[in-house]
């Protein structure tokens, strides 16, 4: 139990800015299986979001809680995923090579794509979540609306979060220098290790009506498969980037899966 605490502050403190014990420590060892904790950590995030969301629109309108609940997941993660969605965008969009593209994405600078790629993204997430607030308490009784509102924040957090992790269960890892920061991360999951993370990155789901999660849940497959097979034709693999542009993408297409089916 001990270890598996361990693990998990791991990648608490690795995919967020949000304290961990001081026992706990610091190994290589300790991130080579803290990706299984990877959705878990994607449900206290989203946990957060969701409650700085939902107590925000006791003052204001659903679209200021919205954004008010987004900052709060930016600061808890350091805009840890949104980075590597900017740096992805650049390297992709800037380089032709497979050389070129990891050497751009493994600069630290923002380019133009980056920059617009990271706009869109944030502007996509904020309006589908805006109206996602809009439509819920409509189709659902009194009781319930804001809940799945709030489940909806967690599990888009957490699903996303499974999606990414699929990556390094089925993906070889792209950079061979060991001074990539995803480097512990890069060693593959067993089927065990993968169960956990989909146990965790699907729960919040339950508290979703369930045929508007199934198509949720199906357009992020797509897209995270999608991801991989472009990946893999452009550079081999998967770098921790990557990991950051897929989890952006398949959580902008939770969001986007539950709305179209209001629509």
């Amino acid at each position: 139990m001990r270890r598996e605490l361990e693990y998990f502050f791991a990648a608490l403190r690795f995919f967020t800015r949000l304290p961990a014990p001081a026992w706990v420590g610091h190994s290589a060892g300790q991130l080579n299986h803290a990706a299984r904790y990877f959705p878990l950590v994607g449900v206290i995030v989203g946990t957060i979001g969701a409650g700085v969301t939902l107590a925000a629109t006791s003052v204001w309108p659903m679209s200021i809680a919205v954004l008010l609940g987004m900052a709060a997941t930016l600061l808890a993660t350091g805009a840890f995923h949104e980075d590597g969605l900017a740096d992805s965008v650049d390297g992709f969009g800037g380089g032709w090579t497979r050389e070129d593209v990891l050497r751009i994405m493994k600069d630290s600078r923002i380019g133009s794509y980056g920059a617009i790629g990271i706009g869109i993204a944030l502007l996509t997430k904020y309006e589908a979540l805006a109206n996602l607030g809009g439509v819920f308490p409509r189709g659902f009784p009194p009781v319930t609306p804001w809940l799945t509102f709030a489940a909806t924040i967690v599990a888009g957090h957490s699903v996303s979060r499974f999606a990414s992790t699929t990556l390094i269960y089925a993906l070889d890892y792209a950079r061979d220098d060991d001074s990539a920061k995803s480097k512990p991360l890069a060693t593959r999951m067993g089927k065990g290790e993968l169960a956990v993370t989909a146990l965790s990155g699907l729960a919040p789901c339950a508290l979703l009506p369930w045929p508007r999660a199934a198509l949720a849940l199906a357009l992020v497959a797509v897209v995270t498969w999608l991801a991989a097979r472009y990946f893999v034709k452009r550079i081999g693999g998967y770098t921790g980037d990557c990991l950051g542009a897929t989890q952006q993408l398949t959580e902008i297409a939770f969001y986007l899966g539950l709305l179209c089916s209001f629509t």
